[in-house]
């Protein structure tokens, strides 16, 4: 079964960068994320950043990008970037190694 693209849908691939690897980030992202109804998944990566896509409804892709400005207690995060794509029909919220 694959997400159908409504309207109001979007991808956001983000970086977050800081103290961000190590602190349970990835697992509190994928937490949220199926909390909040967005698809995607999340991996760290070898420079010491988080990756994550996120895709859905736009208010919830929103909601996402604006919570790993903070992220997991234990993160400091210094900064976020983040573009917007096409969505690509992400199902369900992973995290990869």
């Amino acid at each position: 079964m694959t997400n159908e693209r409504t309207d109001d849908s979007t991808r956001a691939h983000v970086f977050v960068s800081g103290t961000v690897q190590g602190v349970y980030y990835r697992a509190t992202t994928r937490e949220t994320a199926r909390e909040a109804g967005v698809d995607g998944w999340v991996k760290n990566l070898d420079d010491g950043r988080v990756e994550a896509v996120f895709e859905g409804p736009e208010a919830a892709v929103e909601s996402m990008v604006e919570w790993c400005h903070e992220g997991s207690p234990a993160a400091d995060v210094r900064d976020v970037d983040v573009e917007y794509e096409e969505p690509q029909g992400e199902n369900g919220f992973e995290i990869r190694y």
